[in-house]
């Protein structure tokens, strides 16, 4: 088996190059992180003949600069898998540690989506951020860092479940009064989504802003002290509407990415994956381009970890 692992600083995921192994860990890596651990089980659960890993984790706040991330991810991943190949942002294999190895998880699956699927956007909207990548003969043409993809449209720090309402929300409109809004991580982005149905329990994957639980009714308790309130003192309408408001402020944004990156590029397809799959699919027909879901390619398992995949499948061609 070629394994493939992409090492974020949230959730760590994994997917053999046949698909046929898709898995998604929880692992921050800001919070005592158990990822030596976690990595040396896989392994010996998995056996994979070679790993191919890329990495987004090294910008996590535990770590002092962006090198010292990556020693400590590399140093977990070399411990756990005796044959492990990191990918660079620009696409090559290497086990020395250089820095050209931070934020390159979209960069295998762009080459990836290049090569089957052509000139397109590919965007990926996972938990915490979305990568809106523009493909032209066949290649990826993005900034190789975090920091100068920010400057082009093509990060937008923003995704499906970690992002915090007030990070999405000045103010909302509650019975026709603009109410401003608390600047505490109460909510979050997941659940915005949940309460709207949007997605299923299962999906809310993260930790949740109280250590509460998961259900509708724990996502509206957290919903409504955005507002400083709390299920005695605000309606059941208003919970839902400033979720509603916190998600169209959140598409608007990525919406807006999407069309500066296929203005400057002349692109108008889109190639959509991650768990936020459904709302790219949403700003693609509001602006009516083309779009593919990875979901129907490769299978919705797959779309959830692509970048795993993507890397595992590039190993196995070397």
């Amino acid at each position: 088996m070629i394994l493939g692992i992409d090492i974020g600083g949230a959730n760590t995921k994994l997917a053999s190059s046949d698909g046929k192994v898709t898995e998604l860990h929880y692992i921050p890596l800001w919070k005592n992180t158990p990822l030596p651990e976690a990595l040396q089980e896989i392994s010996g659960r998995l056996h994979p003949e070679k790993a191919g890993v890329v990495i987004t984790g090294e910008l996590a706040d535990c770590f002092p600069d962006k090198d010292a991330g990556l020693s400590y991810i590399m140093d977990a991943v070399n411990n756990a898998f005796p044959d492990a190949y990191f990918l660079t942002s620009s696409g090559a294999f290497t086990k020395e540690k250089t820095r050209d190895l931070a934020a390159a998880n979209w960069t295998a699956s762009s080459i990836i989506v290049g090569r089957e699927l052509g000139d397109c956007i590919f965007v990926d909207m996972g938990s915490t951020t979305t990568d809106i990548i523009p493909i032209t003969n066949g290649a990826p043409q993005a900034g190789l860092t975090d920091f100068g993809r920010l400057k082009n449209s093509e990060l937008v720090y923003s995704g499906i479940l970690r992002t915090g309402i007030a990070a999405l929300c000045n103010s909302v409109d509650i019975e026709g009064t603009r109410t401003r809004v608390s600047s505490e991580l109460f909510a979050q982005t997941a659940d915005a989504y949940l309460v709207l149905g949007m997605i299923p329990q299962e999906d809310y994957t993260c930790d949740t802003p109280d250590g509460a639980g998961t259900t509708i009714m724990d996502a509206k308790r957290r919903l409504a002290r955005v507002v400083c309130a709390d299920l005695s003192e605000i309606e059941d309408d208003a919970i839902v509407s400033i979720a509603k408001q916190a998600v169209e402020n959140q598409r608007r944004e990525i919406m807006d990415a999407v069309r500066d990156v296929a203005a400057r590029h002349g692109l108008e397809m889109i190639v959509a994956c991650g768990l936020g799959e459904f709302v790219i699919k949403q700003i693609a027909d509001e602006l009516g381009f083309e779009v593919v879901l990875v979901s129907d390619k490769y299978g919705k398992d797959i779309s959830k970890v692509f970048p795993a995949y993507a890397v595992a499948r590039l190993l196995s061609e070397k």
